[in-house]
Parts: structure tokens; sequence; C-alpha cells
């Protein structure tokens, strides 16, 4: 009988997927989820903070602007998933220490920053992001990246 079960890379990575169905966001639908010895510490996806009206209903300010994709991040209501991501453990007293961020793209360079201050030792994305600081960053962390395109 063959085995037809997915990797925990490929499992962790659908449910972030499915976190990501949450968003938002009018340009790009991104999921999070923190990760310990197999079990989900905390899930997070972009979108704007509590109480605030949500870009599908208050518009997006980077489409008005014209702002590319990886730039001039503060020019926008909502919340990277990563940064979602962290605030969710901490809002509940999770330790992040350790961990494996799952995100369906590429965290950016700030988030990246986040990650590394957070504990998080792997990074296992879906996609690219166009923020080639972030990558630099990792590198120097030496935290550990594997894309997963499946």
């Amino acid at each position: 009988m063959p085995n037809d079960r997915p990797s925990w890379d490929t499992y962790f990575l659908n449910i972030t997927r499915q976190v990501a169905t949450r968003s938002t966001c009018l340009r790009r639908h991104v999921g999070a989820i923190l990760v310990r010895d197999r079990r989900i510490l905390a899930t997070g996806y972009n979108g704007a903070p509590r109480g605030l009206s949500h870009c599908t209903e208050a518009g997006c300010l980077r489409e008005q602007r014209n702002v590319p994709s990886g730039e001039r991040h503060e020019l926008c209501r909502g919340l990277h998933a990563e940064m979602n991501v962290f605030l969710q453990a901490a809002s509940f007293g999770v330790t992040t220490e350790d961990s494996t961020l799952y995100a369906t793209v590429y965290p950016c360079s700030l988030c990246a920053k986040m990650a590394i201050n957070a504990g998080v030792v792997r990074v296992v994305t879906a996609g690219d992001y166009p923020d080639p600081l972030a990558k630099e960053i990792f590198a120097e962390a030496e935290v550990e990246i594997d894309v997963v395109t499946d």
C-alpha cells in the first residue's frame, strides 16, 4: 500500500495556505504559521489591525500610489501575516524560540528581522518576494530557508 501522506512541510504549508484565505488584502493573500515540534503555535494572515476598516472596505493606499511590491512597506494599513503570527503568539504568551515559520510568500526584510528576534531557526516558504535584503538578513543570521513548491 503506497504512502500518500504529505511531508510535514507540505502539510504545514497547506494549512498556511488555508490561513491565507482569511486575508483582507486587495493585492496578495498571505498566511503564516509558527510550528515547533510538529505543533502549531500560532497563525497569522495579512490584514488591518483590530477594529480598523479592512482594505476590502477602505481601499488600498499602495495601489492608489502605484507602490511596487517589496517597497515602502509603511504605506499600508495592514500588517503582514508574519507580523500577525508573532503578535498572536505574544498575545497568548506562547514562546516562539526555536520555531519554524511557514509562510505562503518569502518574508520581507521587516518580517525577517522580527523572525530572527522571535527565535525562528527555519523558514519554509512556498513563494518568493522581491526583497533581496530579507535574504541577506536571514543568511547572516544563519536561519535555514527551504522553498517548497509542490
